[in-house]
């Protein structure tokens, strides 16, 4: 992509390679990879913030589940509906949503023999 200087009454304005916008990180090449980057990223902090209620085996999987769709998937996917994805990206996001579920779930009986 070509660099374009901008001018603003007669000032040049300043170019960058990322900026961050109503909490959204925009790039000059038009990615979205460092955005996906820092929303997988904030949305693991959160769940390490509200871990002893996620992994809560006193409190039903329902309450949780809804807990997770709740306060941590709005973090992941805010701002979604603009991203370009490749299939990769995709992957990244499915596998850190079933990292969260794995945590949530703990080991299994089945997985607990196996060591």
């Amino acid at each position: 992509m070509g660099i374009c200087d901008i001018f603003i009454n007669e000032i040049k304005l300043k170019q960058t390679e990322k900026f961050k916008y109503l909490g959204t990180i925009i790039s000059n090449d038009g990615k979205t990879n460092r955005e996906i980057s820092a929303r997988t990223a904030q949305a693991s902090i959160n769940f390490q913030k509200m871990k002893t209620i996620l992994t809560n085996r006193h409190i039903s999987i329902e309450t949780r589940k809804r807990a997770l769709q709740c306060y941590i998937e709005p973090v992941l996917m805010y701002g979604c509906e603009a991203w370009t994805i490749s299939k990769q990206t995709q992957n990244k996001l499915e596998e850190t949503e079933m990292w969260f579920l794995r945590r949530m779930l703990g080991p299994q009986r089945k997985q607990m023999r196996e060591f």
